[in-house]
């Protein structure tokens, strides 16, 4: 069974901007593959992807669009990150799961919308800072983000394979 998540899947010209601005990134850090760039509303450990499905449908019935932007660069202990503002997010993920305690073994700690950009060893975080100033003035465009996915996280030979299991619309203002 695969771990599961619920995220918000950035447009292509937004992950464009967030890459361009970037440029070539190096300097010591494992950087995640744009291609992989999602905003996590919450986290379910390995589950059933039909019954999480069913059970997230009934969780997201109603709920509206929401407005959203990703804005500076920010660090957790090992991991790179963007900020992601939008009023509306934080009662989404709630909604989604969002703190409740899905996985016994996860670390707890309140919501924080990010995307996440690269890993790093922790007792090294200088390695970090250059791509934190880098990025402070960074703000993307504001886009609406009108569905949620539900995604299969797997571990492969060379990293974690991510996949969207299903999808579900928010409604559109």
């Amino acid at each position: 069974m695969p771990a599961l998540f619920s995220a918000l899947l950035p447009p292509g010209d937004v992950v464009d901007a967030v890459a361009g601005a970037l440029g070539d990134p190096a300097g010591g850090l494992a950087w995640e593959p744009p291609g992989k760039w999602h905003v996590t509303l919450a986290y379910y450990g390995r589950d059933d992807a039909g019954t999480r499905g069913a059970w997230l449908a009934d969780r997201l019935a109603g709920r509206r669009a929401v407005d959203v932007r990703l804005e500076k660069a920010a660090t957790f202990p090992g991991v790179l990150w963007l900020t992601v503002a939008g009023s509306e997010l934080t009662p989404l993920a709630h909604a989604a799961g969002a703190d409740a305690d899905a996985d016994a073994d996860a670390e707890a700690r309140p919501y924080r919308a990010h995307l996440t950009l690269a890993r790093f060893p922790r007792e090294e975080p200088g390695l970090a800072r250059r791509w934190t100033e880098r990025l402070a003035g960074f703000t993307s465009r504001n886009w609406q983000a009108t569905r949620v996915a539900l995604m299969t996280s797997e571990r492969e030979p060379g990293g974690t394979r991510y996949r969207v299991a299903r999808e579900f619309e928010l409604n559109r203002a």
